[in-house]
């Protein structure tokens, strides 16, 4: 992987992590185009570079994560059960997940179907009742982390799962989406944890690595790194603005033609085009990672 190709990860990471489009299967789809193989850095770096967007969110809605002058531990309590379901079904899928993710035929299929059911949640749910974050109930919270719990399938869209799941509890989009951002906030701290400091990358090859360890290889790895995160915040940053906007007022049926066209043109360019991969190109984890340095 080179700068190039880091920052155009990282730009497809900040337009799409908090957009009900999948940023799993953009990057991955992007990744592909470019001809890169599926290298196990390049797997950790897509995860990796989640810190960044998640901190777009935390500096968007800094009063309401550090108001401590009026300190609401209900909408703490409410975030840590809500991701409890995402945190025990991620450990014990991983390597069902991790399988999924270079299959990019099966993640633009779920781009598709998730596509068509975008175009009749805004006819499902008409009638919100819960218009504030302050107004869900715990039980209602931990109903939306087991909606957000759909996203382990990769193509999926981890936001369209819970906000979907915020109107099935009666919110409205706009509470929803926002709750979908504070949801996001403990989820993908915990899978960048996890990912950059737990889990062993390549556990089956000749040399499996740490996330930790594959940034700190080199100093190009350091770089890009840095790069993809502080890259992937200022665009998210934009995009999270953005989406509210035109969620609250144009509503999800427009996300949802886009996931099928971009999801069917994917479809069939991967028949015909199967992206490259590390055995592909006879080369192992370790050079893949180093190849542009």
């Amino acid at each position: 992987m080179n700068t190039l190709q880091a920052i155009i990860i990282a730009i497809i990471e900040g337009l799409t992590e908090y957009l009900p489009i999948s940023s799993t299967a953009h990057m991955g789809f992007t990744a592909a185009l470019m001809g890169m193989p599926e290298s196990e850095f390049l797997k950790m770096f897509q995860v990796s570079i989640q810190f960044g967007a998640i901190l777009s969110i935390v500096v968007l809605y800094w009063k309401k994560f550090f108001n401590f002058k009026n300190f609401d531990f209900k909408f703490y309590i409410k975030l840590i059960c809500a991701v409890i379901p995402a945190l025990v079904l991620g450990k014990l899928f991983d390597d069902k997940i991790e399988a999924v993710l270079g299959n990019q035929i099966a993640i633009s299929g779920m781009l598709v179907f998730g596509g068509v059911i975008l175009l009749f949640v805004d006819k499902w749910f008409k009638n919100p009742k819960i218009d504030d974050e302050k107004q869900i109930t715990l039980k209602q919270a931990v109903i939306i982390g087991f909606w957000q719990c759909l996203a382990m399938m990769p193509g999926t869209s981890r936001s369209a799962a819970s906000i979907i799941g915020g109107m099935t509890q009666g919110l409205s989009r706009k509470a929803a989406a926002e709750f979908s951002f504070f949801l996001a906030v403990p989820t993908m701290l915990a899978v960048t944890v996890y990912s950059i400091f737990v889990k062993t990358w390549g556990e089956n090859t000749p040399t499996p690595m740490k996330g930790y360890e594959m940034i700190l290889q080199d100093n190009q790895h350091i770089m890009l790194f840095v790069i993809g995160n502080v890259v992937a915040f200022i665009v998210a940053l934009i995009a999270v603005k953005t989406f509210i906007a035109v969620l609250t007022k144009y509503g999800f049926k427009f996300w949802g033609w886009y996931r099928i066209i971009i999801g069917v043109i994917l479809l069939i360019y991967f028949t015909y085009n199967p992206p490259k991969t590390e055995k592909d190109n006879n080369t192992s984890v370790e050079t893949t990672m180093i190849q542009h340095k």
